[in-house]
């Protein structure tokens, strides 16, 4: 664990972590919608539409892409963080432009989806500021879709993540894409655990590339000030198998437990909060940049 990591946990011990007599966890009066923006039920991958269509495809080629050595490759790339230097809300206004293919429940840009959440967020969490911020930035990666910032495609950025370096759970979306991906043929990824130990801790997991990793890469070498909990739901917060179907369980260490609880309460509003309600920008904005002072450095590498 790095002394960054340390430092983090350690400015954690003063927030209210949720135990398991905790009725902090998943409802503090958020009225949960029952359809998408679409008509259809959150999450569904096989309703018939061409939104699904879409979706569909681009889980097929990112299933065959994301392999070991592919994420391994972007994760050196992209940790120089040699692309750009901007500030968190330059950054924002960037995604704009960016519609993912890969959510099933909205094709709004993505700047809408990020205030819709930490406003949610806001509402029933008052006092957890790093709360609301986490949930503005929590999918400022997918600037990796932008043409002025590399353009990478789809598969490489968006979508549910999962491990490489052991077997593919049936729980992930469209599963059977998989056998086409070139670490099938390899052994010593196909077993339950692969080539990892036994509650060896997710740090220590290869999960794959997206706007999951980039962004957790981004705040953490960028000396953010957010606790732990932050920095896990920034690199988890599309690790379905794990927190929706309870996957790779097995991998987990205590402290990822622990940050798994504050996940599964802030993945309700992101995953729900999905509408076609718009957010008056320039209100929330004040809030949101006096957050960003408080956590953040004004320039970032990216």
């Amino acid at each position: 664990v790095s002394c960054c990591c340390l430092l983090l946990g350690l400015q954690m011990l003063d927030k209210k972590i949720p135990d398991e007599t905790n009725e902090l966890i998943l409802d503090r009066g958020f009225d949960a919608p029952e359809t998408n923006a679409f008509g259809h039920v959150f999450r569904d991958y096989h309703v018939e539409s061409e939104r699904q269509k879409t979706v569909e495809e681009f889980y097929r080629l990112n299933h065959i892409n994301q392999s070991y050595d592919f994420v391994k490759r972007m994760r050196e790339e992209y940790g120089k963080l040699d692309k750009v230097e901007m500030s968190i809300w330059e950054c924002c206004e960037l995604l704009n432009d960016v519609v993912d293919d890969s959510d099933p429940d909205l094709d709004e840009p993505q700047i809408e989806h990020l205030l819709q959440t930490a406003e949610a967020i806001r509402k029933d969490y008052p006092d957890e500021d790093w709360l609301h911020l986490t949930a503005l930035i929590h999918d400022l990666g997918k600037v990796l879709l932008h043409p002025s910032f590399g353009g990478l495609p789809q598969w490489a950025v968006v979508g549910d993540t999962f491990p490489l370096g052991c077997a593919f759970d049936e729980s992930i979306v469209h599963h059977k894409y998989f056998k086409d991906n070139a670490d099938i043929k390899n052994p010593a990824y196909s077993t339950k655990s692969g080539i990892y130990a036994e509650g060896c801790g997710l740090d220590n997991v290869m999960i794959s590339w997206g706007h999951d990793d980039y962004m957790y890469l981004v705040a953490k070498e960028n000396k953010t000030t957010l606790p732990q909990a932050a920095l896990f739901i920034i690199r988890y917060h599309s690790f379905y198998p794990l927190h929706r179907s309870g996957a790779y369980k097995h991998l987990m260490n205590s402290e990822d437990a622990e940050n798994l609880e504050w996940l599964q309460i802030f993945n309700k509003y992101d995953l729900y909060s999905k509408s076609k309600v718009r957010i008056d920008v320039d209100r929330v904005k004040p809030y949101y940049l006096s957050l960003i002072a408080k956590y953040f450095p004004s320039k970032l590498r990216w």
